[in-house]
Formats: C-alpha cells, sequence, structure tokens
C-alpha cells in the first residue's frame, strides 16, 4: 500500500487522507449497490466524475485495499472493480450517512423504500447487505 502522509494521528484525520473527497464515496456507493462496476459504469453516474479524477481515485481507493480489480468475464480490454473486505466494511457509515441526510433533507423516492429497511432493522440490513457484497 502507498503510504499516505499522515497530518496528525486523529483517526478522522487519517480517514480523510483516503476518503478526503466526494468522489470516493460516490464510486464505494456506487459499488455497494451495483456489487461491481467497470469504469465505463462509473463515467455514467448522474454526478458527472471527470475521467482523471475518476482514475486517480480508483487507484488511491485500490492501493488502500478499499477495491480490488477483478477480470472482466465477457472482455480482456475491461476490468470489473469490486469492494474489498475493508470497503464492505463502510456500509454503516454510508447509512449513518443517508439517514443523517433523511433528516435534514429529502430522500428520493427511489430511495425511501430501502430507508424504511434499514429504520426498521438497520443491523439486520446491514448483515444481509454484507453477506451480499460478500459473494
Amino acid at each position: 500500500m502507498k503510504e499516505v502522509k499522515k497530518r496528525s494521528d486523529c483517526p478522522i484525520s487519517c480517514t480523510l487522507d483516503v476518503f478526503g473527497d466526494k468522489w470516493s464515496f460516490l464510486i464505494i456507493r456506487d459499488l455497494m449497490f451495483a456489487k461491481e462496476c467497470t469504469y465505463g459504469d462509473f463515467l455514467k453516474s448522474a454526478e458527472g466524475i471527470a475521467t482523471n479524477i475518476l482514475a486517480s481515485r480508483l487507484v488511491t481507493l485500490e492501493e488502500n485495499k478499499v477495491i480490488q480489480k477483478l477480470e472482466h468475464p465477457n472482455s480482456k480490454a475491461k476490468v470489473l472493480y469490486k469492494l474489498t473486505r475493508k470497503g464492505i466494511d463502510l456500509l454503516p457509515v454510508l447509512i449513518e450517512m443517508h439517514l443523517w441526510f433523511e433528516k435534514y433533507g429529502t430522500i428520493p423516492d427511489d430511495k425511501k423504500e430501502m430507508f424504511e429497511m434499514v429504520k426498521k432493522d438497520k443491523v439486520g440490513f446491514i448483515e444481509n447487505m454484507t453477506k451480499v457484497l460478500e459473494n
């Protein structure tokens, strides 16, 4: 793993050294809910990430063992990206970010059903989602 220069020993600061931008968490989000993605899949995201930023963030996430590259079953020219166990362990963080936003913002209609399930049984939802992502 590439050594990241730490600004301090604060756990939040050290975490931000790896995920200190919006794009990293959006890549992780896409992998959480799609399970695996190609480079092109990330480019299709509604947020419109630039190719140079995407390439840089994928390298950083891979160097920090949050994601891994896999061979694409249908194309030698493509690779699949998938979360590692370390990446899957970010699921509770993303869930809490969603719940925080729901408290202060408006959740899109297509996400409401999922977050009703989360609010009914957050632990169960995380356990089930973790099993799905591990396979």
